[in-house]
């Protein structure tokens, strides 16, 4: 169990996994709106650029609020600033572009955390004092990088999924979902709260297995 004291004491620490939630996360969020921000800036909108977004600078891309709710709650976000209308070509296509920029950012990571996990290169130790190991820091990264990808394909408002799949529509079908995205976050809501509640949990039954299948794709089962 965890309490005021033995919370210290778990094995790898507490603190550790937070350290490695944290500095992972913070990574995973940051180079995930940095892929949406370069992919606008090549697509002709000036937007992100105007906003200084185009930078490897991790913390120029997150948003404090987001930041709280997720060492708070485990869910946060971050916003890139782009204006479809200021796109090269259509609209749709290239916004799905930028889109699924950002989820394609988080897979490119994941491989990266893992190839010295698939290698054998690394000590397997979880951690032997209060900072996280590298074999704990890879494995967290693999798992939120993962976790971000994954969820973010969901095709609901205001997810990059649902973007991508405006991008792949008929264009009069397109034209008749996009007025839920309006209604983005409520639906998102009902996604993470309601639906949990009448017996259905995306989390758990879609996006939790497939990122379980994408971690032993990449690292095996261990």
């Amino acid at each position: 169990m965890s309490g005021p004291i033995f919370w210290l004491f778990e094995n790898p620490p507490l603190v550790a996994q937070f350290i490695a939630f944290a500095v992972t996360a913070i990574l995973a969020f940051a180079y995930h709106e940095f892929a949406h921000a370069i992919v606008a800036d090549r697509l002709g909108d000036p937007t992100p650029r105007s906003f200084g977004r185009i930078t490897p600078n991790p913390f120029v891309h997150l948003s404090l609020s987001g930041l709280v709710f997720l060492f708070l709650i485990g869910f946060g976000w971050a916003v890139t600033p782009v204006n479809p209308n200021r796109l090269r070509g259509n609209p749709r296509q290239t916004m799905a572009l930028v889109a699924v920029a950002g989820p394609l950012a988080n897979l490119l990571m994941a491989i990266l955390y893992a190839l010295p996990l698939r290698l054998g290169i690394v000590d397997f130790s979880i951690s032997g004092n209060f900072l996280p190991s590298p074999y704990l820091l890879l494995n967290m990264g693999v798992w939120i990088n993962l976790l971000l990808f994954t969820f973010n394909l969901l095709p609901i408002p205001p997810l990059d999924g649902f973007t991508i799949l405006l991008g792949l529509l008929p264009p009069d079908l397109a034209y008749r979902l996009e007025g839920v995205r309006q209604y983005g976050n409520m639906v998102l809501l009902g996604v993470l709260i309601i639906l949990p509640i009448i017996g259905f949990n995306v989390i758990g039954q879609i996006v939790n297995p497939v990122v379980d299948q994408l971690r032993m794709l990449l690292i095996g089962g261990g």
